[in-house]
């Protein structure tokens, strides 16, 4: 058992803050990116090269009108991430990272659950919508068993933009995927 399982590891969700920024670049881009990111399953390192998110990006969504960035700790130790952004008919899920450590022990069940509640209870969104690299089958796999609907639309990649990272392929594309959500009142 590593010492991200088990009942003893008790994840404390709240909101960041402009101070969580810093280690909210670093965690996501652990998670994504570079030799440290192939500790976990969830590395891009094999499709993009380059940066997943920036101060600018993190501080966005940290401080947007209708963002909610929810991070995860483990005794003070800042270990997972998401934003949800509010867009009407539903919320976005994204920049969701948990360290590749701890990858594999529950905790992104965890912050995806704490997501949809946040969604549903404060947000009143009636379904979450996220964008995945079609080529990360296993991701999209593991998203559908937690009752996410691939919904065969596809978005194109950001080809130039850099913000986006490096593509080492030329056949990236983004899927939708949506799962609808009980609206408690």
């Amino acid at each position: 058992m590593s010492d991200f399982e088990g009942p003893a590891a008790k994840l404390e969700f709240r909101t960041a803050t402009i101070a969580d920024v810093p280690r909210i670049v670093a965690l996501v881009e652990s998670a994504y990116r570079g030799d440290s990111s192939r500790m976990g399953w969830t590395t891009e390192a094999d499709l993009l090269d380059g940066r997943r998110t920036d101060e600018d990006d993190v501080t966005a969504a940290v401080t947007g009108a209708d963002n909610r960035m929810i991070v995860g700790e483990l005794e003070g130790d800042l270990v997972a991430c998401c934003q949800l952004q509010h867009r009407g008919t539903h919320a976005y899920f994204g920049m969701f990272a948990v360290r590749p450590a701890a990858q594999g022990s529950g905790l992104g069940k965890r912050v995806l659950a704490e997501a949809e509640r946040v969604a549903r209870e404060e947000l009143a969104a009636p379904a979450i919508h996220m964008t995945v690299i079609r080529q990360r089958a296993d991701l999209i796999a593991w998203y559908t068993r937690r009752g996410y609907s691939r919904t065969g639309q596809r978005q194109p990649f950001p080809y130039g933009d850099e913000r986006f990272g490096k593509p080492r392929t030329a056949e990236l594309e983004f899927e939708v995927l949506v799962k609808e959500l009980s609206v408690r009142h």
